[in-house]
């Protein structure tokens, strides 16, 4: 909990902080990069670094965070930020973050913040946002160290070598890589650094992180959702070729690199499983609304249902451009079909009269005409319009917040709002 002496200077400063936070992360990661450009070159996002989205997310992040400890400062952060800070723990530990991270983190933000303040930052008021940072900081540390013993290996202990097995294009732009272990042992678990050590399994709707290296020399990391139920022998992801929409700037380095060279037989470095959109353990109505690649995780989460034989009833929503950039599409409908209380709705923004059915739709998605139990669990997974849009439905259907979880493919533009 914030201490009795820092809530009331955190709660005077916070609209100031708030209001310069987006500066503020800027330097912060001006100042990390100047003493450890490697970890710009080999674990951080260069795209997410260029464009803004990394430090738009930070500062979301540390802004929701802080605004929780002065509303409720005698109650412990954890309790209140799970959302917040479960979705930055898991992806932390996807790319194998460590402890002695944060303190190099905390130097350089707390800095930064005094720079862009300037005398505004008193030493009062430094040490108030110093607590900050460690409240929030040490419940990181703390979950992502559960996380790491939940999966049975030390703390950055996360790659392992995969072979792909199979390439198969699922569309111009996406292509999907079935991954094996190198030892030919069944991929249902993640492969363990030791003999000795237990395998750890995914949970449907979890992502790996894939890294490369590219022409330049720089290693790069991005996520992908495991697109296949746990239980198979092999693990599956699925690729889209990431374009930038108006020219302007670089198509995705890891994307472009995988689509031109990742090819079976070749090994690619990846991640233990993460990610908190999982199913939950009770029977509940649930709805999974995708759209585009978004469709991933719920292909995961609708494979470990018809394989459980669930009777639960389960609605599907998928959005996408037209049915060819439909990835998956027969599969999902097969899966579908599988699942006795099961329905799929479509809608496509272009050429839905090629795929002409009952449960196709032109333009975009709505819920509007969809009737959903009181106690749905509902998932989301797709851009953040999509999702925003989607959420404000259920929302309006009486939905509890609570009952709406999501998955974002980049930095977390969401946090806080």
């Amino acid at each position: 909990m914030l201490s009795a002496q820092a809530v009331p200077v955190v709660r005077a400063t916070l609209p100031a902080v708030g209001a310069s936070l987006n500066t503020i992360t800027e330097r912060f990661y001006q100042r990390m990069f100047e003493e450890r450009p490697e970890l710009l070159r080999h674990l951080f996002n260069r795209a997410n670094q260029a464009n803004g989205a990394q430090r738009e997310a930070l500062a979301g992040s540390v802004a929701a965070f802080a605004t929780l400890l002065v509303e409720r400062p005698d109650e412990r952060p954890d309790e209140r930020s799970d959302a917040i800070l479960s979705r930055i723990a898991h992806k932390h530990v996807s790319l194998g973050i460590t402890a002695d991270k944060y303190t190099l983190v905390g130097r350089h933000l707390l800095a930064a913040i005094a720079e862009v303040l300037g005398d505004a930052v008193t030493p009062q008021t430094a040490a108030a946002w110093d607590e900050v940072y460690w409240l929030m900081a040490n419940s990181l540390i703390a979950m992502e160290a559960r996380l790491y013993a939940q999966a049975s290996v030390q703390d950055g202990d996360v790659w392992r070598q995969m072979e792909i097995a199979e390439r198969h294009q699922e569309s111009p732009d996406a292509v999907s890589l079935v991954l094996r272990r190198p030892d030919a042992r069944p991929a249902t678990a993640f492969q363990p650094a030791t003999a000795f050590q237990p395998a750890t399994a995914f949970r449907p709707g979890q992502y790996v992180s894939v890294r490369v290296e590219l022409p330049d020399g720089g290693h790069q990391i991005r996520q992908y959702s495991l697109s296949t139920a746990p239980g198979h022998k092999t693990w599956r992801i699925t690729v889209k070729r990431e374009k930038s929409a108006d020219g302007t700037a670089p198509d995705g380095e890891v994307s472009s690199w995988l689509h031109a060279h990742a090819r079976p037989g070749r090994t690619l470095e990846v991640s233990l499983p993460a990610g908190d959109l999982v199913l939950p353990d009770a029977d509940t109505p649930l709805l999974l609304a995708s759209a585009g690649i978004g469709i991933t995780p719920m292909l995961s989460m609708l494979d470990h249902l018809a394989l459980a034989g669930s009777t639960s009833p389960v609605t599907v929503v998928h959005a996408d451009r037209t049915p060819a950039d439909h990835v998956h599409r027969d599969e999902q409908a097969e899966l579908i079909d599988r699942l006795p209380k099961a329905t799929l709705h479509l809608w496509y923004e272009n050429n839905a009269d090629q795929h002409p059915a009952p449960n196709v739709s032109p333009g975009r998605a709505t819920l509007d005409n969809l009737t959903l139990p009181k106690d749905t669990t509902a998932y989301l997974c797709g851009p953040l319009p999509f999702m925003r849009a989607v959420r404000g439905d259920l929302l309006h259907k009486g939905l509890h917040p609570s009952a709406v979880h999501y998955e974002v493919f980049g930095p977390d533009l969401w946090l806080g709002k």
